[in-house]
């Protein structure tokens, strides 16, 4: 958390149609079952719930089966960056509630202009089995979860989504950790623009404490804010399995969780996604319950305070 923040806004955000297949709709009510709300009061935070969102399509913008879905998830992306940065001037931390990844392309979005408000950079924790980094003209699937870190680092084939003026994330600032399923496009567009990007091997032959306080330490060097972007999918299958973009080789439930031990402690972070739960592929409720438990990591809960369960 950003030092002395306190109050958390929960945004529901239940788009799927940049998934390509249905359930993530069910993700917010989801995680607001599994105690999400709950749990962040209990550790001491204001937490506002203001509900899902729920756009009308964006009519002005023509379907392209090069990017499905384009005006339901543009509608989602206009509203969420909205409510985003609205959230963060209020002087709470927004919190998206997904849904799946496309919803990135409006918090993310809203982040950046908040931040060029208050004059600080904004830097990305990208949590993810996946870049991300495709366009309509190199997804192979046309699928617009895969296109949110293109979008908001300001590729030119999105322009009509936002305003022209919106402010983008300066690649060089993206840090993405986790990563091990890249499309051979995104490979090239990623090296050339210089995304900083730790896959699994430099996971496992680094580990993630090392990463994560090489990548503390430039967001603080720069006084920056740091938005947090958890996918389901970068937690390996055993750990979460209620993702439709399964990988195997994903963190372990404790990497993931020093991760956002580390985060909090930092006091860095300003805003969070939960993105791509699908509880309709979820074993009874265990991946929610997984997302609120790091959620609870990142907003303080230690490991001596974590309680016990019963199978």
């Amino acid at each position: 958390m950003q030092a002395q923040q306190k109050a958390v806004t929960l945004i529901g955000v239940p788009v799927e149609e940049g998934s390509g297949r249905g359930g993530c709709a069910m993700g917010p009510a989801a995680l607001r079952i599994a105690g999400i709300g709950h749990v962040l009061q209990e550790l001491g935070y204001r937490v506002s719930d203001a509900g899902d969102l729920r756009p009308e399509p964006a009519d002005d913008l023509a379907t392209s089966p090069r990017a499905r879905n384009l005006p339901a998830v543009a509608a989602f992306t206009r509203a969420l960056e909205k409510a985003t940065f609205d959230a963060a001037t209020a002087g709470s931390l927004p919190v998206a509630l997904g849904g799946d990844h496309s919803l990135s392309m409006g918090s993310v979005s809203g982040m950046a202009r908040y931040a060029g408000r208050v004059g600080r950079p904004l830097f990305v924790l990208w949590l993810d089995a996946h870049a991300d980094f495709n366009t309509p003209e190199t997804s192979p699937s046309g699928n617009m979860h895969g296109m949110p870190v293109a979008f908001f680092c300001g590729q030119a084939e999105f322009a009509p989504i936002l305003p022209s003026e919106r402010p983008f994330v300066d690649p060089k600032r993206v840090y993405q950790v986790g990563i091990r399923s890249v499309d051979e496009e995104e490979r090239v567009a990623i090296a050339r623009h210089e995304v900083n990007v730790f896959d699994m091997r430099a996971v496992d032959e680094e580990g993630v404490g090392a990463i994560m306080r090489r990548i503390l330490a430039e967001v603080e060097g720069s006084d920056g804010l740091l938005h947090v972007s958890l996918d389901v999918d970068f937690l390996d299958p055993d750990v979460a399995p209620g993702v439709g973009t399964t990988v195997p080789g994903g963190a372990t439930f404790r990497e993931a969780h020093l991760i956002m031990e580390m985060l909090h402690d930092s006091g860095l972070v300003s805003s969070l996604d939960l993105v791509e739960l699908n509880p309709f592929l979820d074993d009874r409720g265990k991946s929610a319950r997984v997302l609120v438990d790091l959620a609870a990591s990142l907003f303080g809960r230690r490991v001596l305070d974590r309680p016990t369960r019963s199978a």
